[in-house]
């Protein structure tokens, strides 16, 4: 006959809440398993003559928890396939009793249900009930309003919605808990309120505190029992740091109910704005800013979310679309990373990224065939920042020279075109002259691995002091630019270059 396991909840600790069935199979069964026998229903098994086999050896011998319920799953499925256990008529039956239910937050009962249909096992699960039972009722809180439970060992702060009551369970030790407290700070305050439970529903065990976040490790007694419970909040200081809050005040700002400027904005009256937020995040960048930088960053953010909800009012795509493309983009570009490609330095991973670039376009049916090689660079590209990936793109078919000599008499040359148009006075040519030299230049800092855009921007900068302390030294001396001259000017500007 068909071997079986039956697996048994033992319920939440206090043998009052066992359920009648489970207790008849116990003491039916002939061998007995059980996880652990670090759980107050061990006593019952004791005052009951019932023996077990435990796993807890399991947990020394083993250095991890996936690895001791892979263990733990093999070894019962091993068991049920042998001669060892009692054989009925019914065939081979191995009984293994959990902590709570069965069903929450038991890994090896996942394990088996994946496993005992293609070992020829027949399952057999009975609940009992879980620590959540007593949870909703030692705590008081009822799991319609919005509810989640979490594993400590596996927490992020991706998964914290602090619109729900948030039980977190498997917090075994001090050093768990403090890992739980540290993805709590990521979207909590560090004063924010947190209950503890110990043996919930287990009478003279049972143990419930309330602390600040920032003291959850600080609490002794954790264990088996211990769960982490966070009770849902419509704080506002918690809900605006979640990406879906700022989805609603977006889609709120642009409704009928919402602010009539937001809603009368289309793609091409704010598109100057997406430029303007842009270069202020550049410069709180440049400024080593972190303040800056952060309120800067949010502006270019909301550039996009209005930008995605006109398109979501369409019905084309919303914000969570942008994100999902975004992220399949970034997987598939790095396979490096999320695949089986290797990259051991950054030339390398660029080179990936290339060849993926180009793989996405032949798979969305792109073809360079009759396709320019200067093809795909943005028109609205500032002048230098556009010469610049144009002249690289060139390079690469190998139109370019072998050095930079050549690159610096280019300079030369035009920097004599641009002499002869200015001395025969032609404005026209005088301009396509300086856009040569221009061009030439940016070549230079390609040549010498320098960002043209940012070798100019640091030149602006210096500028800019060296400007100021001209400004500042006829402020100290009263006067204004009327009151100097050029020569008073040059000697400050070249008492500024010594001094900053």
């Amino acid at each position: 006959m068909q071997p079986t396991i039956t697996v048994a909840g033992l319920g939440s600790g206090d043998e009052e809440q066992l359920t009648l069935g489970v207790w008849r199979r116990l003491q039916e069964a002939e061998v007995r398993y059980v996880r652990t026998d670090k759980h107050p229903m061990m006593s019952l098994f004791e005052k009951n003559g019932l023996s077990y086999t435990s796993f807890d050896y399991l947990y020394e011998q083993m250095e991890s928890f996936p690895d001791v319920y892979e263990a733990i799953a093999a070894a019962l499925i091993e068991a049920a396939q042998s001669d060892s256990p009692a054989i009925s008529n019914e065939g081979r039956s191995v009984l293994y009793a959990v902590p709570g239910h069965p069903m929450v937050a038991e890994r090896t009962v996942q394990l088996l249900r994946e496993r005992c249909p293609e070992a020829g096992i027949s399952l057999h699960i009975l609940g009992g009930e879980s620590f959540l039972d007593q949870a909703f009722v030692r705590l008081g809180f009822d799991p319609i309003e919005g509810f989640q439970l979490l594993d400590a060992g596996e927490l992020h702060h991706s998964l914290l919605q602090p619109k729900l009551h948030t039980v977190i369970g498997q917090v075994y030790d001090q050093f768990t808990a403090s890992d739980v407290k540290l993805t709590l700070m990521e979207r909590y305050p560090d004063e924010h309120l947190v209950t503890v439970g110990h043996a919930l529903g287990v009478a003279g065990e049972e143990r419930i505190e309330t602390v600040p976040l920032y003291e959850l490790d600080r609490i002794e007694g954790y264990g088996n029992l211990s769960l982490i419970w966070i009770p849902r909040s419509e704080d506002d200081r918690l809900l605006n740091r979640s990406f879906d809050r700022l989805h609603e005040i977006v889609s709120i700002l642009r409704s009928p109910e919402g602010c009539p400027w937001d809603r009368e904005q289309t793609h091409q009256s704010i598109r100057k704005n997406f430029i303007e937020e842009t270069y202020e995040a550049l410069e709180a960048i440049d400024n080593d800013d972190p303040s800056g930088m952060q309120e800067e960053f949010g502006d270019v953010i909301l550039q996009v979310m209005l930008h995605s909800q006109m398109e979501e009012e369409q019905g084309a795509f919303n914000a969570y679309d942008v994100i999902q493309t975004l992220n399949e983009k970034l997987i598939f570009r790095h396979p490096h990373v999320f695949g089986k490609s290797g990259a051991d330095n950054a030339d390398e991973a660029l080179q990936n990224w290339e060849e993926m670039k180009a793989e996405e376009k032949r798979r969305k049916g792109i073809s360079r065939e009759g396709q320019s090689l200067l093809a795909g660079i943005p028109k609205d590209l500032p002048a230098i920042m556009k010469a610049y990936k144009l002249q690289k793109k060139a390079a690469k078919v190998g139109f370019d020279w072998d050095d930079v000599e050549p690159v610096l008499a280019k300079i030369e040359e035009e920097t004599a075109e641009l002499r002869q148009a200015i001395g025969d006075g032609d404005k026209q040519e005088q301009a396509r002259e300086l856009g040569d030299l221009l061009f030439a230049a940016v070549n230079a800092a390609r040549f010498i691995d320098a960002d043209p855009e940012e070798a100019l921007a640091g030149t602006n900068l210096k500028f800019m002091r060296r400007f100021a302390y001209i400004e500042e030294q006829l402020r100290i001396s009263g006067r204004t630019f009327d009151e100097t001259d050029l020569q008073e000017m040059d000697r400050w500007w070249e008492e500024a270059k010594r001094e900053l």
